[in-house]
């Protein structure tokens, strides 16, 4: 038996691939699948903000698809938005501020039920949370994630549009965010009667630290695939 920690990267059928969206631009990305077995659901992953270092490979996005194909069964869709780079590449294109992104959104989605993905959830962390509430209510997307959720770009009526999809919503929001704590997000989510909001006390905006990452991959599977719920802290090698 090994420990599972920051470093542990699990078994899994990892491959690279390229997204291709409306506006013609290439995004580098990498899809995760459980090693020998069929994913029960799917995470789309959506990254922090780039012009502050986000990318497909920051840590908790990385670990997600590092750990939960093998503990939990689940497919791991990460990529780069337009104009990202990470060690996978850089996308093409530039950064949009978050509109231009809608494209690149509906990319992944796309990809991913072509490839015959069951249950298509939308993970989206800081930045990554504003483009799945602006662009993801789509048909195929079963619900969405949000980590530290800072409800900049988002609007009124982006929330109103989410809450009309009727799609699951679960918002974990740090105790300690920098942008937005628990009682204000209590108060902006309250438009959205589906959503399940988690304070997450003494936590970070950017989850940092083992701890902070078994919570938030911990509450993921908790409503992605319940059957695998709790996660091991071992991995039988």
């Amino acid at each position: 038996m090994i420990q599972i920690r920051a470093s542990t990267v699990l078994p899994a059928r990892r491959t690279p691939i390229t997204l291709t969206t409306a506006d013609g631009l290439n995004l580098v990305g990498e899809l995760a699948l459980p090693a020998h077995r069929d994913p029960v659901a799917t995470l789309v992953c959506l990254h922090p903000l780039p012009t502050h270092g986000g990318m497909m490979d920051s840590h908790v996005i990385r670990k997600a698809s590092y750990r939960l194909p093998a503990l939990a069964d689940l497919a791991v869709l990460r990529f780069n938005t337009r104009g990202t780079e990470s060690k996978r590449g850089k996308s093409d294109g530039e950064f949009g501020a978050g509109e231009a992104e809608k494209h690149d959104v509906e990319a992944a989605v796309a990809y991913a039920a072509a490839q015959g993905l069951p249950r298509l959830w939308l993970l989206g962390w800081s930045f990554g949370t504003e483009l799945a509430l602006k662009w993801g209510a789509l048909p195929q997307v079963e619900g969405a994630i949000l980590l530290s959720p800072p409800l900049r770009r988002a609007t009124d009526e982006d929330l109103d549009a989410w809450a009309a999809s009727g799609k699951p919503l679960v918002v974990l929001v740090p105790g300690l965010d920098d942008y937005l704590r628990p009682p204000e997000a209590r108060a902006r989510f309250a438009r959205v009667p589906q959503a399940e909001l988690i304070a997450v006390d003494r936590a970070k905006h950017l989850w940092v630290g083992e701890p902070s990452v078994r919570i938030v991959l911990g509450e993921i599977v908790r409503r992605v695939n319940p059957a695998a719920w709790p996660l091991p802290t071992e991995w039988k090698d």
